[in-house]
């Protein structure tokens, strides 16, 4: 009896562990988060650049808040970045405005959040006079002028690329003062259709500003209080 019921319970187990095998339990994907942090460029020629100053720090703090919190995250990172990168995520390198663009256009799948901390080039050269080559251009030739004429911005599009997913832009405000520096973020938001502006620089003062869509602000010191801020905001909605 008591070697029938021992063979009774194994065979038990063995039919049960089959039929989980022919069925897994279906698991409920992983929230995918998308970062995009430091500095595009436009080229000059082939060894000079016009570019903005950013060292891609916050997409890394954001990209390591976002993974201890169980996301998938891919972090879209400019080839100039200075400080060290995220670990344990997905890393992509751009380079130009466009190059981001396009690899965001391509993405695989939706994503539930997009944090757009990238310092991209404001203006996009589309003449230059006076220099004649495009892998370095003499500074014995003398003198070149380069026209340049407002480049393209992704934020206004990544309402229409990816309609479902929440959206994080920044603002970053030199001149004025801090109610100037707001305001310019409520009217991104508002241009937009993005979620939440953060908004820093001199204009703004010391820290950051957290401004949501209904305009109301939070106050964070520092990076790290940033970053959590952010995930306890979008833990909410």
């Amino acid at each position: 009896m008591i070697k029938e019921w021992r063979w009774s319970s194994r065979a038990n187990v063995t039919s049960a562990t089959n039929q989980a095998l022919e069925n897994p339990p279906r698991l409920e994907p992983c929230p995918l988060a998308i970062v995009t942090c430091g500095p595009a460029f436009e080229s000059i020629d082939g060894v000079r650049r016009l570019t903005n100053f950013a060292t891609g720090e916050i997409g890394a703090i954001l990209s390591a808040e976002l993974k201890e919190r169980g996301y998938d995250v891919i972090c879209f990172r400019g080839e100039g970045s200075t400080a060290a990168a995220p670990t344990g995520v997905k890393l992509k390198s751009f380079s130009t405005n466009d190059s981001l663009a396009q690899a965001l256009r391509t993405l695989p799948c939706q994503p539930d959040l997009i944090f757009h901390a990238a310092a991209l080039c404001d203006f996009k050269i589309v003449a230059m006079e006076g220099g004649d080559s495009k892998e370095k251009i003499s500074s014995r030739s003398g003198g070149i002028t380069i026209h340049l004429q407002p480049a393209s911005k992704i934020l206004p599009e990544l309402r229409e690329w990816f309609p479902q997913a929440l959206v994080v832009g920044w603002k970053y405000e030199l001149d004025g003062q801090r109610s100037d520096a707001i305001e310019r973020g409520a009217r991104q938001l508002g241009e937009t259709g993005s979620d939440v502006c953060v908004v820093n620089g001199k204009a703004y003062g010391e820290g950051f500003g957290i401004l949501q869509r209904d305009l109301s602000l939070r106050h964070c010191g520092d990076k790290k209080s940033l970053a959590l801020a952010l995930m306890e905001i979008f833990g909410q909605k």
